[in-house]
């Protein structure tokens, strides 16, 4: 049986959107370590002639900080094909003139505070004084009683509270095993501050959306391919896209017993999903 087989439906692909930790590489010490056979699937993905993008829901560091560190490893990523949670939210809070508390990651201050003149103006000038929202990301040790609470007073405070979460991953993988995510704190604001998050990153149909609308594809005609089962393939799936699950990062073997969500397809890790793919193209 070829890796392809039961993956006709491959054929109509055009683009692919690629999940980043989990199946490019895992995280962890000394900026993490390349999932083997993953640094040569997307060369070959990107040699194809398929539109390929990326799309993580990191938010320790800025995207430029990001991307370096993975060509670092070894990938040939332009800054221009990554979309995160931040830069997108940074678009919404100025629209809509809002002042942020911000309980994030100390990587990923420089996009909103513009402390950094190397990173581009959409990330520049944001004001923080007497806060009238939350933004949690993942904070990591950050996530103290101290700060989570300074985040719920800002909420409580509100007539009407405004949270906003770069994500809502239940757990992530690190070379040293898995570490809960950003989604944990996110519903215990939600739950103290009776306020429901408005989640900017994947699984947002909004976000995905941005991805189409660069990759000038329409949803049929893309596939995602991630390692979560439910913000990963679940939302592109929601989308009208296709999802693939690959057995790497926070994958479970229970995924494929999901009460809700199915995967259009599973396979060990990206270097089979690129066969998979290419062998139809």
């Amino acid at each position: 049986m070829t890796a392809a087989s039961g993956m006709e439906w491959l054929k109509s692909v055009k683009g692919v959107i690629l999940d980043m930790c989990g199946v490019l590489y895992d995280s962890g010490e000394g900026g993490g370590q390349a999932i083997p056979g993953s640094i040569e699937a997307v060369k070959r993905l990107m040699a194809s002639g398929l539109t390929v993008r990326f799309c993580t829901n990191e938010t320790q560091n800025t995207r430029e900080q990001f991307v370096q560190r993975l060509r670092v490893m070894g990938f040939d990523i332009s800054v221009s094909h990554v979309f995160s949670p931040a830069p997108a939210l940074v678009r919404i809070i100025r629209e809509r003139r809002l002042r942020p508390h911000l309980l994030v990651h100390d990587g990923l201050t420089a996009e909103f505070e513009g402390v950094d003149t190397r990173l581009t103006a959409e990330f520049e000038g944001v004001d923080t004084s007497n806060p009238n929202c939350v933004v949690i990301g993942d904070a990591a040790d950050k996530f103290s009683y101290q700060n989570l609470n300074e985040a719920f007073r800002v909420l409580i405070g509100q007539e009407k509270p405004l949270l906003f979460s770069l994500g809502r991953g239940r757990y992530y993988k690190e070379t040293d095993g898995l570490k809960l995510d950003v989604g944990v704190f996110m519903k215990a604001l939600e739950y103290a501050g009776d306020v429901q998050a408005e989640v900017v990153g994947k699984p947002s149909a909004d976000f995905f959306g941005t991805v189409l609308k660069d990759m000038s594809l329409q949803p049929h005609e893309v596939v995602m391919i991630g390692d979560d089962l439910v913000n990963d393939v679940g939302g592109a799936q929601s989308c009208g896209m296709k999802g693939i699950q690959v057995r790497t990062g926070k994958y479970r073997p229970s995924d494929e017993q999901h009460a809700s969500v199915r995967a259009d397809a599973y396979v060990d890790d990206l270097a089979a999903a690129a066969h998979a793919i290419l062998t139809v193209h």
